[in-house]
């Protein structure tokens, strides 16, 4: 049975919650032990669905190139959370960088591989987050090291499991609760006319 949009759209909506964000999390304890503080998880962790970074420029070498220096270009990344860690005292994010790649509806192996090394190369310049309103006073830069986890479904294709073994990449994979699903398909089935 191939995943649904619902079941992948679940998922997102899921982890863009601080809490669920933990809770996957927990599913990889080298990635759960990176959260700064278990006691102030609500400080310590922003869950950024869909995220979007700012790449900078890079530095021009001579007074005639800065001034042909492009401005920032804000730019979607191909993840589809971000995980920041925050240092909960200073409220500044630090060095941590967690991006969550759900596997989606049709994508194969090396469509799903494809958007990680797309975000690799995106990242590999200086860049800072687009931060959700309420973390806008946090200071975002981008770090020198990202980590991938890979969020896959029981009707995966079991090639990309075996891919992402062989990549060494880290995955959980994720039974959606059918009552969640139920609530969910509910809430996006058309409603019916009132008589």
């Amino acid at each position: 049975m191939p995943i649904k949009q619902s079941d992948y759209d679940a998922l997102l909506a899921e982890y863009s919650n601080r809490d669920s964000a933990i809770a996957l999390l927990k599913k990889h304890r080298p990635y759960l032990e990176m959260i700064p503080s278990m006691r102030r998880p609500d400080e310590s962790l922003i869950a950024i669905p869909l995220p979007i970074v700012r790449i900078r420029p890079a530095k021009a070498t001579t007074a005639i190139n800065s001034s042909l220096a492009a401005s920032p270009a804000a730019v979607s990344l191909p993840c589809d959370v971000a995980i920041l860690m925050c240092d909960p005292e200073w409220k500044i994010k630090m060095g941590v960088e967690i991006l969550v790649f759900i596997h989606r509806p049709h994508e194969d192996f090396s469509d799903l591989l494809g958007r990680w090394r797309q975000t690799q190369v995106l990242l590999d310049k200086d860049y800072e987050w687009l931060m959700p309103p309420r973390y806008e006073h946090v200071l975002s830069d981008g770090s020198d090291r990202i980590y991938p986890l890979f969020v896959i479904f029981p009707e995966t294709p079991q090639r990309v499991q075996r891919g992402l073994v062989g990549a060494y990449l880290p995955f959980v994979m994720q039974v959606l609760d059918p009552v969640v699903e139920e609530v969910i398909s509910e809430s996006l089935s058309p409603e019916s006319p009132t008589t």
